[in-house]
């Protein structure tokens, strides 16, 4: 069976973060399957969320390495909203960005399941061209 490995960015354990995906308190990190079925894997700490920020304090670079550095081992970035880091996300690595446009995290997982086999390819082909992170 297919399945993906999500990681959302939790302002608490059932409500996405309203900030940048790489000020989340912490990620949970799911598997959910074609079937449907979702299934909590981890609650993992946000090593990156007290980053110090250069300039303007937002797209740092290195936070964004920092971020996706902690996530290699996940398929999707689940986020209500993203930042600046948002493009880097999408061009430098194999991680697909999925906006919830939900906070709420039943719905979100409600959503990612009914995007299921458009998110499945996306992320073979990202995979199929990118390695994990791009210097």
């Amino acid at each position: 069976m297919r399945c993906l490995k999500v990681a959302f960015g939790m302002e608490s354990d059932e409500t996405l973060i309203d900030a940048h995906y790489g000020d989340s308190e912490f990620f949970a990190i799911y598997e959910v399957c074609e079937d449907g079925s979702v299934k909590l894997l981890e609650k993992r700490h946000n090593k990156a969320k007290d980053f110090e920020e250069e300039d303007d304090g937002h797209g740092d670079p290195r936070k964004f390495k920092a971020v996706v550095s902690q996530l290699l081992d996940v398929d999707v970035l689940a986020a209500f909203r993203m930042g600046p880091n948002f493009l880097r996300i999408r061009d430098k690595t194999n991680k697909v960005a999925f906006f919830t446009r939900t906070r709420d995290l039943k719905l979100a997982l409600q959503r990612l399941i009914e995007n299921f086999d458009d998110l499945w390819e996306q992320v073979q082909a990202k995979k199929a061209e990118k390695p994990p992170i791009e210097e």
